[in-house]
């Protein structure tokens, strides 16, 4: 006859067990914290764009509307309220 083993099988995880909930919550983590170093840089620098951008319309202005400076100024103007939704948060 066989003696009884000694060593203990590992059985396989069950999903919703511990391990996954500890393994869930560690990607959580990692990836909030990659997030966070994307999102507030992101905030940061369209905040200041959106200051920065309406200067540009001033030559556009200026120099009359002609040709294709009504596409620029459009495309400069769908970029500023781009940039102010993305950037209203910073530093809040």
């Amino acid at each position: 006859m066989s003696s009884p083993s000694t060593t203990v099988e590992e059985q396989p995880t069950r999903p919703g067990s511990a391990d996954d909930a500890l393994a869930s919550g560690i990607d959580r983590q990692v990836f909030g914290a990659m997030a966070h170093a994307v999102v507030v840089p992101l905030r940061a620098l369209c905040f200041w764009a959106a200051i920065a951008l309406p200067f540009l319309y001033v030559p556009l202005l200026l120099d009359g509307l002609k040709g294709s400076a009504p596409l620029v100024f459009v495309g400069l103007l769908s970029a500023n309220l781009v940039a102010l939704y993305v950037g209203r948060a910073h530093k809040r």
